[in-house]
């Protein structure tokens, strides 16, 4: 899912509260839109990378464009909405009680009632191509190139909107790359109404050697980011180093056996390996590239398990520490009641 998203407004930078995207968001004049989240899935067979997106936006656009740089032509299409509940259902962590003998703080005697044990955690002065457009639900679609972030700057300001000029110097990297761009105008079926809540997921495919996700964007946000994102190879998958954030961490590693859009983003009847990353970025500006992902050492599995602290009891609930004090004290008093009756027990005569 789950990376460098931002909204602009009049050339100014708002930064997603949730996650950071592999694009840039640009309202129109005098609007402001804001991205919550944004769940990203890929798909590397090792030629191609399919990269699925949803967003969840707020404010006050009823129009913005989404610019996302890529390494190749690309094709742009709708996803599937069920995509990321599937994933999420499929990397969910497993719950396991642990049980523990000695009553703790939430335990009678020391409160009113057992403890339920919920231990979970708490929770980017030439000419600029159009080489392909359409209409996808409610994105205008544009498939761009361009020779410099001033020709692309020039074409955004014709369909309405504006480039900051820290924007332009972010893209000046992939121009010199050759990278291409996917330009999305977003709004919404209904006339005078705003973006908002969950958009429809896009899936953008392209050729590729390696899986590259863009990240560079990322460096203009204002706040924290987040970086969430479902991998499905043929391995176990790993960024090649940190670009700036905290070191990502895999929470969820395994091989699967696609079904329902999950299969049909994958294209494979048989098992293949997911891994599900989180990395946070507390200084953006360190960003200092985009994401490759390589081939793990090993494919070890991996799923977070979430223990539930439960106390020890046996039938009807009763706590077994309780029933093992209480056998000590009644054994230790069954021993005082027997040496003190032995002791008034009188003596024995002795036979005549």
């Amino acid at each position: 899912m789950l990376v460098a998203l931002f909204a602009l407004q009049l050339g100014s930078l708002i930064a997603p509260a949730y996650a950071c995207g592999c694009g840039a968001m640009i309202p129109d004049r005098n609007q402001h839109i804001g991205v919550d989240r944004e769940s990203s899935a890929v798909r590397w067979d090792g030629r191609r990378e399919q990269i699925v997106m949803r967003f969840t936006v707020r404010g006050t656009a009823q129009r913005a464009a989404w610019i996302m740089p890529v390494p190749g032509r690309a094709d742009v299409e709708l996803g599937d909405a069920e995509l990321f509940d599937e994933l999420e259902q499929l990397t969910r962590p497993e719950h396991k009680d642990r049980h523990y003998f000695w009553p703790r703080g939430d335990d009678w005697p020391f409160a009113g009632g057992a403890s339920d044990g919920a231990g979970a955690p708490q929770p980017r002065a030439g000419a600029v191509g159009v080489v392909g457009r359409e209409r996808l639900g409610p994105f205008d679609v544009a498939r761009l190139t361009a020779t410099d972030p001033k020709a692309l700057s020039g074409w955004l300001e014709k369909n309405g909107f504006e480039l900051s000029d820290g924007l332009a110097a972010e893209l000046q990297p992939y121009v010199e790359q050759k990278w291409e761009y996917v330009a999305v105008r977003l709004a919404p079926d209904a006339d005078g109404t705003t973006l908002r809540g969950e958009l429809d997921p896009l899936r953008i495919s392209f050729a590729s050697e390696r899986l590259i996700y863009p990240m560079r964007l990322s460096r203009l946000a204002k706040t924290p980011q987040s970086l969430g994102l479902y991998v499905l190879a043929d391995h176990r998958m790993e960024p090649r180093d940190d670009i700036g954030g905290q070191t990502p961490e895999v929470t969820f590693a395994g091989p699967i056996e696609p079904e329902g859009a999950v299969a049909e983003l994958t294209g494979d009847d048989g098992p293949v390996y997911l891994t599900a990353i989180d990395q946070s970025f507390p200084s953006p500006s360190r960003i200092d590239g985009d994401h490759e992902l390589t081939s793990a050492a090993a494919d070890t599995p991996y799923r977070e398990v979430v223990y539930h602290d439960r106390i020890l009891t046996v039938g009807g609930g009763i706590p077994v520490w309780f029933l093992t004090v209480a056998g000590v004290l009644l054994a230790a008093v069954g021993s005082v009641i027997a040496v003190h009756v032995q002791r008034r027990r009188p003596a024995a005569r002795p036979a005549a």
